[in-house]
């Protein structure tokens, strides 16, 4: 029994350094345009003209910012010939459990243009993160995310795996981008209902 009980011990770390890393993670999941990191998506509105489609997309970005930390950070910037601006600082959290909160600040800059073709073209850019502040949200470690999230920077020499650290922001940073383009464009089939951030994280009392 002890010699089982030997051998699972030492295969763990095998078990563990053999689970796979889901692809849409690794390499080319975080695009970069110059040097920086940028998101973009562009989608068409059917049936719906530039006028039409543009209010959708104020009321959308609108109520990011409501939704984000009310600061000087979290506002809109500019709203003119059919496009919306916005800089937006959100709390990412990586885990929750009892007495134990591990997360950051979230910021970007996401703009919403509206063509004359009845489409969209969303860009997020200018991320960054705050990370281990203090009570106040003072101090800590900044990262833009060309530092931290890129290819380069987040992934194993392999291509096979995210770097324990970086990784768990560049999966979070992944999976918010998604859920911001999918709900933008949820929010052409439901346009009265305010889009907030899913939380997906458990608290484990």
């Amino acid at each position: 029994m002890k010699k089982i009980l030997f051998t699972i011990l030492l295969a763990l770390p095998l078990l563990v350094s053999a689970k796979s890393e889901d692809p849409k993670y690794l390499a080319g999941a975080v695009p970069e345009q110059d040097g920086l990191i940028v998101f973009k998506q562009t989608f068409a509105v059917t049936g719906k003209s530039q006028a039409e489609i543009y209010p959708v997309m104020q009321a959308f970005v609108k109520q990011l910012v409501a939704d984000g930390r009310q600061d000087l950070r979290t506002r809109v910037i500019s709203d003119e010939n059919n496009t919306i601006v916005a800089k937006i600082e959100e709390i990412m959290t990586f885990r929750k459990v009892f007495l134990n909160w591990d997360h950051c600040y979230f910021r970007y800059l996401i703009s919403a243009e509206c063509t004359a073709d009845s489409k969209v073209n969303l860009i997020i850019k200018q991320i960054s993160y705050q990370y281990l502040f203090d009570n106040e949200g003072k101090g800590g470690e900044n990262y833009k995310a060309e530092e931290w999230i890129s290819d380069s920077k987040a992934i194993n020499k392999a291509g096979t795996k995210l770097y324990p650290r970086s990784g768990k922001f560049r999966r979070k940073t992944i999976d918010r981008v998604q859920e911001i383009f999918d709900a933008a464009r949820a929010a052409f089939d439901k346009p009265a209902e305010p889009v907030t951030k899913k939380e997906s994280t458990t608290v484990i009392q």
